[in-house]
């Protein structure tokens, strides 16, 4: 049979093919996000806070906080290297109380928390590779490859479905947040399926909420729907709301229990809903709770940057850039660009050995990575957000 949407040419080379012409390409990307209640989110945003705090006190420090959480602990461990002094304790509980975990009858709950902590400082292996005397040569913090991508297809320079599934799942914390709905609750999630064709989003086709919420409504699952329906969907998805969307709310019928109290968290476990959504390659390191030396984090931000500028200059609707590092080397192994065929590869890639240096103490200069900043970018996608450097 021949390529779906595709004249097959025979002879030439075995197996060989020339697309000839091509037909109407249709296809549906669906993208999750989840809200900052959801348990591997309130370890990420706890990660970043302790972060943020160091590097508020001591711009060199060296973090790599991990968290995971379930029922009334939260266990914190990793390597620290930094002269900032903190009750680490109560920024827990303070950052739980901020999600919105401050019932004492349910199970997690900032004041009733038991909070465990073991961290020790940087391995000195990994510490000689970072270091070195010019700041110019200092040495990537772990090999690894790192992605960064950006469309025209929306103002954000992101793919369609992620970014509505993150303005969902925003929406729904701020109406929780303003009691504007009372009943709802800290953890949810949120999925959207869009319909493309030749490239281009044609129409959202599917959105899933699922949303946890106070008991008094859980026969009552008709008001949440009525909720979604009638204002959380029209609110979010403005132009690209219509009646033919399929709608899910609640799937198992309710959602009463939610948060770490029912299921364990874990940093680094929402790189998908952290970065595109599947519309790009993911090379599989995680972000919160990680210094910029550790470029996992800082190189995909880069990576993002830069994927943006080519599309801002015009050189490809669509670019994804792919870096390699090994670990104590200041210059990456490889940097490869792809355009998919909507602009001039060579071109682009010209652009971008000319105009960006990938060196680790490089990025970090250029996106001012050294700031406190990092908390900000743990909800609702680490990209496609006013106020983030690499989104400048």
């Amino acid at each position: 049979m021949p390529e779906a949407g595709f004249f097959r040419v025979v002879g030439g080379r075995p197996g060989a093919e020339t697309r000839l012409m091509a037909r109407s390409e249709r296809y549906t990307l669906t993208s999750e996000s989840v809200t900052e209640g959801h348990p591997d989110k309130v370890c990420d945003l706890i990660a970043d806070s302790v972060l943020d705090e160091c590097l508020e006190q001591d711009r060199d420090s060296r973090v790599a906080c991990e968290v995971l959480c379930k029922g009334n602990l939260v266990m914190m461990a990793g390597e620290i290297t930094t002269r900032a002094e903190f009750d680490r304790e109560a920024l827990v509980r303070r950052v739980v109380e901020e999600i919105g975990y401050v019932d004492p009858a349910e199970p997690f709950a900032a004041s009733t928390l038991n909070v465990a902590i073991h961290f020790t400082r940087q391995a000195p292996e990994i510490a000689q590779g970072v270091n070195r005397r010019k700041k110019e040569d200092q040495g990537a913090g772990d090999q690894g490859i790192m992605f960064g991508y950006a469309t025209d297809e929306t103002p954000e320079l992101m793919p369609l479905p992620i970014l509505l599934a993150h303005k969902l799942a925003r929406q729904l914390a701020k109406d929780r947040k303003t009691e504007k709905v009372g009943w709802l609750r800290p953890d949810g999630k949120t999925q959207v399926s869009v319909n493309y064709v030749d490239g281009r989003p044609e129409k959202v086709t599917a959105v899933l909420v699922s949303t946890s919420h106070t008991p008094e409504v859980t026969k009552h699952q008709k008001k949440i729907a009525a909720y979604v329906h009638d204002e959380l969907i029209p609110t979010v998805l403005k132009r690209w709301n219509h009646p033919g969307i399929e709608v899910l709310v609640n799937p198992t019928g309710s959602f009463e229990k939610g948060g770490p109290g029912v299921d364990a968290g874990v940093t680094g476990r929402k790189i998908i809903v952290d970065t595109y959504g599947g519309a790009a390659h993911h090379g599989g390191g995680a972000f919160s709770g990680k210094d910029p030396s550790k470029v996992d984090r800082s190189a995909a931000y880069f990576c993002r940057y830069v994927a943006r500028q080519l599309v801002l200059h015009g050189l490809a609707k669509r670019a994804e850039l792919q870096v390699a590092y090994a670990i104590g080397r200041a210059k990456p192994m490889s940097v490869k660009v792809d355009t998919f065929g909507t602009g001039d590869s060579r071109a682009a890639e010209e652009f971008v050995r000319k105009n960006f240096d990938f060196r680790p103490a490089e990025i970090i200069r250029k996106l001012k990575l050294r700031a406190p900043i990092f908390r900000e970018s743990t909800n609702y996608g680490h990209f496609g957000r006013k106020g983030l450097p690499w989104e400048a």
